[in-house]
């Protein structure tokens, strides 16, 4: 199948589109003869961002598992299974430090990935997307019928992930000083000791218990938006964290571009 060429002269190629029958990505030609009909694929989640995504939606799971019997102990030890506890722990130790090497291969690809990945996607910076993220949340608030269009993420839900990273750090951090204090490190100490001196081991425990559960609420919560948006906009939303790949009508990526370009002459 022909693949639009790009054109010599095109001043905005941002977007970077490729048929629904091929893989091959091409350059996003602004031309009046740009083919409308049908749909595109657009490749918007790179293979660190998929795979980063389940890492640590995996290790929420097994962290919620883990980290409850530890705070409140489920299972009954017997004779023949005495180191339930310990079992725990360590595997609880373990998935946490995987949990922050996701999170520093997610932070670093803020800066070495594609635009939709990038720190700018995560922030309502600029009238464009001021004026989405009131529209989104009109959407959410039954005030607007459809929700405007979006090849990443949308701002409202850019300004949300900004607030679950910082809630991941908060664990991160009380979760580093637990460890401290059940198996001191002198290494480890230098770099955390700083938290209990500022907060009880008892709120360190209780902020850690809790951050927990906002970041379920969360995930509940993004489970049903990323379901509904996909339904509402037919662009595979939810198959795309897997796949990388989003699908789009020609003519409203057309229209979208020639927006965004205008309002880049602008300013």
């Amino acid at each position: 199948m022909a693949v639009a060429a790009p054109t010599r002269g095109a001043t905005f190629q941002r977007i970077k589109l490729v048929e629904a029958e091929t893989v091959r990505r091409v350059p996003y030609p602004l031309e009046p003869d740009f083919p409308e009909k049908g749909w595109v694929r657009l490749y918007v989640w790179e293979w660190p961002v998929r795979i980063t995504h389940w890492v640590i939606v995996l290790s929420i799971v097994v962290l919620t598992v883990t980290g409850t019997y530890l705070y409140f102990p489920f299972l009954q030890s017997k004779p023949s299974h005495q180191f339930v506890t310990a079992t725990m722990r360590f595997t609880h130790e373990v998935t946490g430090f995987v949990f922050i090497a996701a999170l520093i291969v997610r932070f670093y690809w803020f800066f070495a990935g594609n635009e939709w990945a990038r720190w700018p996607q995560f922030l309502p910076i600029g009238r464009t997307r001021w004026r989405a993220l009131w529209e989104q949340t009109a959407y959410y608030v039954f005030l607007r019928r459809t929700p405007p269009f979006e090849v990443g993420h949308n701002p409202l839900a850019g300004a949300t992930y900004i607030v679950i990273y910082v809630l991941m750090i908060v664990e991160v951090l009380t979760g580093l000083a637990l460890l401290q204090h059940v198996n001191p490190n002198k290494m480890l100490g230098h770099f955390i000791n700083w938290l209990p001196a500022l907060i009880s081991w008892r709120y360190i425990r209780e902020i850690h218990f809790f951050v927990m559960m906002a970041l379920w609420a969360f995930f509940i919560h993004h489970v049903y938006s990323a379901a509904l948006i996909g339904i509402e906009e037919k662009s595979g939303l939810v198959a795309s964290i897997f796949t990388g790949y989003k699908f789009f009508a020609g003519k409203r990526l057309n229209e979208e571009a020639r927006r965004e370009r205008e309002a880049a002459l602008r300013q």
